[in-house]
């Protein structure tokens, strides 16, 4: 079984009020761009549409089967939101992305990463393995989907929450996820 290393380098913006984990990217012949949440499938640049715009399709090139990855970045850039995944080294034990079928090698070091955002307030996972991953290296309780749970990095107070996957394969209208990912973002990033 072959060990595949992460593909991307942490997206930290200097700025970033608030860090969002995924578990892992997909095999990049699943690949709509070279960036965070790559599969076109994927609901999450929809998801962010709705939440800052109103509009499921504004990054997304229907045509193309692509996001705008550059629209994307200076979105990010402009929100302080930073981006990486809680592996960082996996095996697929399947030919799939689902988190199931990932066996972790190297997790994220997840607290050295927050040391390098000194503006983060918060901490989103996006699915279950993520969550699992993160509450284990903060100390917590899993949180449920939806809520939070609160825990001390070097004496700054932060906040985990566990978000809906934006996996298609997660039963839930994109509508609904964006729900519960706006209440977050909104509150430490203002989607206004």
């Amino acid at each position: 079984m072959t060990v595949e290393q992460h593909p991307f380098v942490p997206f930290l913006p200097e700025n970033a009020r608030l860090l969002m984990l995924g578990t892992f990217p997909p095999a990049e012949k699943r690949w709509a761009m070279k960036f965070y949440y790559p599969n076109f499938t994927n609901d999450m640049w929809r998801i962010m549409g709705l939440c800052f715009y109103g509009d499921k399709m504004h990054f997304v090139n229907e045509a193309a089967k692509t996001y705008d990855l550059n629209g994307i970045i200076a979105f990010l850039n402009q929100k302080g939101i930073a981006m990486y995944d809680t592996a960082t080294r996996v095996i697929r034990t399947k030919n799939t992305a689902s988190d199931k079928d990932l066996e972790i090698v190297e997790e994220t070091d997840l607290k050295d990463m927050l040391r390098h955002l000194p503006l983060c307030r918060a901490v989103l996972t996006a699915g279950q393995l993520a969550t699992t991953i993160a509450s284990r290296q903060f100390g917590i309780a899993e949180p449920k989907v939806g809520t939070f749970g609160e825990f001390t990095l070097d004496e700054r107070q932060l906040r985990l929450y566990r978000m809906p996957s934006s996996s298609r394969a997660y039963p839930m209208k994109v509508e609904q996820k964006a729900g519960f990912y706006y209440q977050v973002l909104d509150e430490i990033v203002n989607c206004k």
